[in-house]
């Protein structure tokens, strides 16, 4: 969690807020897709059925694109709630981008989706961007 030696409290309320939300969103995402796969999260097997719309049709496939995405999403919530700092929110960004850029590929009407799976992804890398910066800023002032 970014130390705002300088900022104000507001600046670090937020950045607190920001950081708790975000181990929320991958702790979160991580769960329900193990719900989803195991068939317990009421939307029947939602994961492998996007995959499939994405033309991935191999249940193996799936299943291994699926879990991969789920241990992903659990170590970076569990890093970022355990190890905060520059490594973990830059994986984070990284991490995010990348699965961007995967969902695009495989299902681009995914930005025109009412709940917005994809858009969503703009405001996280803008709370992964200032949470760095703000990692960043405090560390330089330390030195």
């Amino acid at each position: 969690m970014p130390d705002l030696q300088n900022g104000n409290h507001a600046s670090e309320q937020a950045a607190r807020y920001m950081h708790a939300s975000l181990v929320v969103v991958w702790l979160g995402t991580a769960l329900v897709s193990a719900l989803d796969y195991f068939g317990l999260s009421g939307l029947k097997h939602e994961g492998a059925r996007l995959l499939a719309d994405g033309g991935i049709l191999d249940a193996r496939w799936q299943a291994l694109l699926i879990w991969s995405g789920l241990l992903a999403d659990l170590a970076l919530g569990l890093a970022l709630l355990l190890r905060p700092g520059r490594a973990s929110y830059l994986t984070a960004l990284l991490l995010m981008a990348a699965m961007t850029v995967i969902g695009t590929a495989l299902q681009p009407a995914l930005w025109l989706h009412p709940l917005g799976p994809l858009l969503k992804n703009l405001p996280i890398a803008a709370m992964l961007w200032f949470l760095l910066q703000a990692h960043n800023s405090s560390h330089r002032l330390e030195s």
